[in-house]
């Protein structure tokens, strides 16, 4: 067989798709570069959470600022920012870290840096610290542990937007059975049934009360309301063998004891 010469080779070859030669090939994807400025950013504060560490690590909290253990608990929820100028916004819209940690989730949310998701991580910070209180006073006599007491009512309630009132129901022992909030109410007003007190201290069976409510403008002083309020549960109460230990009105500056100030 003779082979074709190159005229014919050419006639019979296979056709080719010119359209190949046009097509576009994918782009091998580059490596995203960082300017230089952002370089030396992230530096800055990725040596600066080391540095805090180091000194929380080596000195304990008494070493750190307030807005400093903010920063601390901002590093693992927002990762890839300088979380400095957030904690710092933070403590100063809400004055201090027990305040950013009370505050509503909705008025963290206002503050730049701060979304829904790290909003209520803050929340669960709280609401674990409070639990953390609140186990303190179990099955121990509250009466004896009173600073427990405080502490516990002042992380509960002090930075609530609106009135709580919540009472604290102790068996013979004095010690605490359960821990209710019995209403919510207005800026500077919470409705209180004396009757349903009485009622929900009978049915588990407490032999001793604890009256605690807030003050969101943050003055504890106990109003006439509160003082007339006080007096008829503790003319309902008594008959039934139900003790009022006291009264304690929670502010952000302190708090106002009832039998403290001799009002009961």
């Amino acid at each position: 067989m003779v082979a074709p010469d190159r005229e014919e080779a050419e006639e019979y070859a296979a056709p080719v798709d010119e359209r190949s030669f046009f097509a576009e090939q994918p782009a091998k994807p580059r490596p995203l570069q960082k300017s230089s400025a952002a370089a030396q950013e992230e530096a800055h504060y990725i040596g600066h959470r080391d540095r805090l560490r180091t000194r929380f690590r080596e000195s304990g909290e008494a070493a750190l600022a307030d807005y400093e253990l903010l920063e601390l608990l901002l590093f693992r929820l927002i990762p890839r920012r300088d979380t400095k100028p957030i904690a710092k916004a933070l403590i100063g819209r809400f004055g201090t870290l027990a305040g950013v940690l009370g505050a509503p989730p909705a008025l963290l949310q206002e503050v730049k840096g701060i979304g829904e998701t790290v909003a209520l991580d803050l929340k669960l910070i709280a609401t674990t610290a409070q639990r953390m209180l609140k186990s303190e006073l179990k099955e121990r006599h509250v009466l004896s542990s009173w600073s427990s007491v405080i502490d516990y009512c002042h992380a509960a309630m002090a930075y609530e937007t609106t009135e709580q009132f919540r009472i604290l129901f102790l068996d013979k022992r004095n010690a605490l059975i359960a821990d209710e909030v019995q209403g919510r109410g207005t800026i500077d007003h919470t409705p209180v049934y004396p009757r349903e007190v009485v009622k929900r201290a009978l049915e588990l069976s407490a032999t001793a009360i604890i009256l605690v409510h807030n003050h969101p403008s943050g003055d504890p002083t106990p109003s006439r309301a509160d003082i007339d309020m006080t007096r008829t549960i503790i003319d309902t109460a008594k008959p039934l063998g139900i003790t009022v230990h006291d009264h304690i009105i929670i502010g952000r500056q302190g708090h106002a004891s009832f039998r403290g100030l001799r009002l009961i």
